[in-house]
């Protein structure tokens, strides 16, 4: 899905971040009533109380998307993926503080690693972009505060819903399905709409081939997280994606071509491992 974006905000310069994810989180909800309809899944019946309850969530769950969407435009994916350590260095630390769960010495260290890794490689990033690393930061903790938010959130969900229970399907409705009245709001507070009508690039079925697949990504994407948050904890959740960085710089680094110098290719080299390093410790 970071590939597909790029390739959306990047390749294509769509310049409307917002509006890509009112499409992806349209799919998503569109889908999942489709197979709440037909039988396929159990979707709880919304009702106020549980919306309300949810909305916190939902807005730090569009804010992460967004800035997401905005720091991949503009910096490449090997420095998103290595930047993203820092989400995990965050989630620990709201874990100790919320929950009163503790980290072993290994894992403290893991994420000493982590933070040197992220200044050197942003010191030796050939492309370095102010905005572009803004919106990495913003997304570092947005990102945190959302697993951190939802464990917390979906014990107390259960209370206003007739099941006693929220499964993964109904929380992926919830997500998507309030996302959209406050994407739609933002499309027109950030004059999205005038572009959208005005740019060529959505005039390609192609463009529409890569977004529609993006979308379906992730759908995929917030059932398997919520399945996963569900069963295990915020630390484990955000760990578990160090394990993919590696594929994914490369790809971008190769994929898109970008400026690199040695000592920048170190740093990103040492973060994947502080990565790994970080996820090994974790599980011992």
């Amino acid at each position: 899905m970071i590939l597909l974006n790029k390739v959306v905000l990047s390749s294509y310069n769509f310049n409307a971040g917002v509006s890509l994810m009112f499409y992806q989180n349209l799919i998503s909800s569109v889908i999942v009533v489709l197979l709440g309809f037909s039988g396929v899944v159990t979707v709880e019946k919304l009702n106020w109380k549980l919306v309300r309850v949810w909305i916190p969530v939902n807005i730090i769950f569009i804010s992460m998307l967004v800035s997401g969407m905005y720091s991949l435009k503009y910096v490449n994916i090997a420095m998103v993926t290595i930047l993203k350590n820092v989400t995990n260095i965050l989630t620990a630390i709201g874990e100790l503080y919320l929950f009163r769960k503790h980290q072993s010495q290994k894992v403290w260290t893991a994420m000493f690693l982590m933070i040197i890794s992220a200044i050197s490689s942003g010191i030796t990033d050939i492309s370095f972009d102010t905005l572009g690393y803004a919106w990495q930061i913003s997304n570092c903790i947005l990102t945190a505060s959302y697993s951190l938010t939802l464990r917390r959130v979906m014990d107390e969900a259960k209370k206003y819903t007739r099941s006693g229970s929220l499964n993964e399907v109904s929380m992926v409705l919830l997500n998507n399905l309030l996302s959209l009245p406050f994407a739609a709001f933002l499309i027109i507070m950030f004059d999205e709409w005038e572009y959208i009508k005005s740019v060529d690039v959505i005039k390609l079925p192609m463009f529409w081939v890569i977004a529609t697949a993006s979308g379906l990504l992730g759908l995929a994407i917030s059932f398997t997280s919520m399945w996963f948050l569900h069963q295990t904890g915020p630390t484990t959740y955000s760990l578990v994606g160090s394990l993919n960085k590696i594929p994914i710089s490369l790809a971008g680094l190769v994929l898109f071509k970008v400026p690199l110098s040695l000592p920048n290719l170190f740093s990103i080299l040492f973060g994947l491992f502080a990565g790994i390093f970080f996820a090994k410790a974790k599980m011992s």
